[in-house]
């Protein structure tokens, strides 16, 4: 029968051991040891304290950290430090120690049990490389989602003579690209052709089907300016193209005839937040569109109808970003925001212009905070009220 020598086992085994007096000296130390940190036994035992074979900032940790919790608990376990080999090489370990106290309840000895961490401390270095290269890889990946995004919306938004325009766009994730969109462009004819629209999921493939919704609209737009025909177009090539992946948009579309008092907007809509109007009587409502999801059904039918904006009223856009909101999210979250607390939003606007409006708006979706699931689009377009008579003097 095998019998393991205790002395040997002290000596040679696995892990470092050493015994230090309460003031740290060292006075027993095994061979496993100090072959990792390259001493012999007489260069250590009797002559230094354990604090000596610590890496500067490590024995800083030691001394305010370690020993004071080892001196008023007795046993400390598991804490990470580097030591310092005889050729000034850093070697990482985990020790553990124990307070031997006296039959006197006195400190005698601290015994203290290394383990070999380098293996450790390369995996968590390993570890924080990775980390590191996906935070890169993550702020490369929104910096392309960024760069996408704006692709598929105007630089900047155009504005016909004699009105104001102003929109936002709010991205619910910076990691994925949304499928809003919306334009606002001439056309030969003096006119003005305008959208707003929210293609179904997110990434890559979302913004496939934006880019060519936004080609189709405004190609159609010039081959029959008619809105309700424009749509029926672009339904057709939705269908044509992702009927098999159930690809499709909500969408409000529009040509603005300018007039000497404001102008006249001609609107179809495919299953799209009807517009809201604020008037300048300090009245707001939604003009009632209707039409079928654009891209679902391959015989959907369009119909426009007409709204006049004079002097001191603006046309609102937005997508369903704004009614599907929450304005607390978690367990407790809220209903979603809803149409009609839209419409009380829009009451308290009125009048408003192009400009003041999107900034409401954007206070409005900054409120929601983490409520804010779906990436949001608002534009409008308004006509400024008349300049106040010049007051003469004299």
């Amino acid at each position: 029968m095998l019998e393991d020598n205790p002395d040997d086992l002290y000596e040679n085994a696995p892990c470092g051991n050493l015994s230090a007096l309460p003031d740290g000296t060292i006075v027993k130390v095994n061979a496993t040891l100090l072959s990792w940190l390259g001493y012999t036994r007489d260069e250590i035992v009797g002559r230094i304290r354990f604090g000596a074979l610590l890496t500067a900032g490590a024995r800083i940790y030691y001394e305010t950290h370690f020993a004071p919790l080892l001196t008023m608990q007795g046993e400390i376990s598991g804490i990470a430090l580097d030591l310092r080999a005889k050729d000034g090489s850093r070697f990482p370990v985990l020790i553990s120690s124990l307070v031997k106290a006296g039959s006197d309840g006195q400190p005698q000895l601290v015994r203290t049990i290394v383990f070999d961490g380098r293996d450790r401390w390369a995996y968590e270095q390993e570890l924080l490389r990775a980390r590191r290269a996906a935070e890169r890889e993550s702020n490369r990946l929104r910096h392309l989602v960024s760069d996408l995004q704006r692709s598929l919306l105007p630089a900047v938004l155009q504005t016909p003579p004699g009105l104001e325009t102003a929109a936002h766009y709010r991205m619910a994730s910076a990691d994925e690209v949304g499928g809003d969109f919306y334009d606002l462009f001439p056309m030969n004819d003096g006119r003005w052709g305008f959208f707003l629209g929210d293609v179904s999921g997110k990434g890559v493939e979302a913004a496939a089907v934006t880019a060519l919704a936004r080609y189709t609209l405004r190609a159609a737009a010039v081959y029959d300016p008619d809105p309700a025909a424009v749509l029926h177009n672009l339904n057709r090539v939705l269908y044509q193209e992702y009927r098999h992946d159930a690809r499709y948009c909500t969408l409000v579309f529009g040509i603005l005839t300018l007039r000497p008092d404001g102008f006249r907007a001609v609107i179809a809509s495919g299953g799209h937040p009807d517009p809201l109007v604020l008037r300048a009587d300090g009245t707001a409502e939604y003009h009632r569109t209707k039409g079928r999801l654009v891209g679902v059904f391959p015989g959907s039918v369009y119909t426009n109808t007409i709204v006049d904006l004079r002097p001191g009223d603006t046309l609102v856009l937005y997508t369903d970003g704004v009614t599907e909101a929450r304005a607390r999210a978690g367990p407790a979250a809220d209903p979603r925001y809803g149409v009609d607390a839209v419409a009380r939003f829009a009451a308290d606007l009125a009048p408003a212009g192009a400009a003041a409006a999107i900034d409401a708006f954007v206070d409005l979706l900054d409120s929601f905070g983490e409520g804010l699931d779906d990436d949001t689009a608002v534009m409008a377009i308004g006509v400024p009220p008349p300049a106040p008579p010049a007051v003469r003097t004299g």
